[in-house]
């Protein structure tokens, strides 16, 4: 079984150094294709004439961990089909530009076990506009579940800091609830933004993976939370879209129905979950906004 030494990957237990800045380049194509992607038919996302044509926040949610400088000999990686995005945050600072290029800087802030065969590890990300204002900051935790099989991850001691938490809703009815059936396809289209992990299109990789069958991918669940959100508490608006910051509790499959179940937490925030029948899929979540 392969070992590990997280501690030597964060000194201190501290956060690893910050990476060189990654340069990414995108056109409008790039923002309605993803917008399409998660499922979203408001206009002011999906075409490029409407008068408040916006790219969407939750767009650069797939550059998180770019460039981050990370020793793969002191942490634990995997093939794409044991890799599984587990937690994820995203603030929006100020919006993206509709099409230029931007820069994201990343660094690891933590290392853990997480049960047998399994390591959990995050990353922080900023990104910036060309005047170098950040835009957005991200935070991603991955599993990382094996190198060649499941269950293949010796034990290890974790070290640096966690953006994990606990975050349970009330037993009350919830104040705010919307659904949306996934179709069949949704993730033949996300994928088309640079995802392509097969465990979302090949049965065999899902297979591989442990599921039998494709299962959706996690930041398009996650993106699809957002805009059903945005919608139902903001009317859409980008403008007053602050954080979000979700975990993937189940896989979602394509063809579900999924439910979100939201309460109100003070001013501008709820906090919710996402169901698929009786299972939920999406937990110790939240989203703010601007309530005007």
């Amino acid at each position: 079984m392969p070992t590990y030494n997280a501690q030597a990957a964060l000194p201190g237990g501290e956060p690893g150094p910050w990476g060189d800045p990654v340069s990414i380049s995108y056109e409008k194509r790039d923002v309605l294709l993803y917008a399409v992607g998660i499922g979203i038919q408001d206009l002011r996302f999906v075409y490029e004439g409407h008068p408040d044509f916006a790219v969407f926040p939750t767009f650069p949610i797939r550059w998180g961990s770019a460039g981050a400088p990370i020793d793969v000999t002191l942490v634990p990686r995997s093939p794409g089909p044991l890799n599984i995005d587990a937690e994820r945050y995203l603030e929006m600072l100020r919006p993206l530009p509709i099409e230029g290029s931007v820069k994201v800087t990343s660094r690891l802030i933590g290392v853990h076990p997480r049960g047998k065969g399994n390591g959990f590890v995050e990353s922080e990300s900023n990104v910036t506009d060309a005047d170098g204002n950040v835009c957005v900051r991200m935070v991603n935790g991955s599993f990382r579940r094996g190198i060649e099989k499941l269950g293949d991850i010796e034990p290890f001691e974790g070290s640096g800091q966690t953006f994990s938490a606990k975050i349970a809703v009330p037993e009350s009815a919830p104040d705010v609830t919307c659904e949306v059936r996934i179709p069949k396809n949704q993730a033949h289209i996300y994928r088309l933004s640079g995802d392509y992990n097969p465990l979302h299109i090949d049965p065999d990789a899902a297979k591989f993976g442990g599921f039998d069958e494709p299962i959706l991918h996690g930041l398009c669940t996650f993106g699809h939370c957002a805009q059903l959100l945005l919608n139902a508490l903001c009317g859409g608006d980008a403008a007053r879209f602050r954080k979000i910051k979700v975990r993937f509790s189940s896989p979602v499959f394509l063809d579900d129905t999924m439910q979100i179940l939201a309460w109100h937490d003070g001013a501008g925030r709820v906090i919710f979950e996402a169901r698929v029948s009786d299972t939920v899929v999406v937990s110790n979540a939240y989203f703010e906004y601007d309530p005007l």
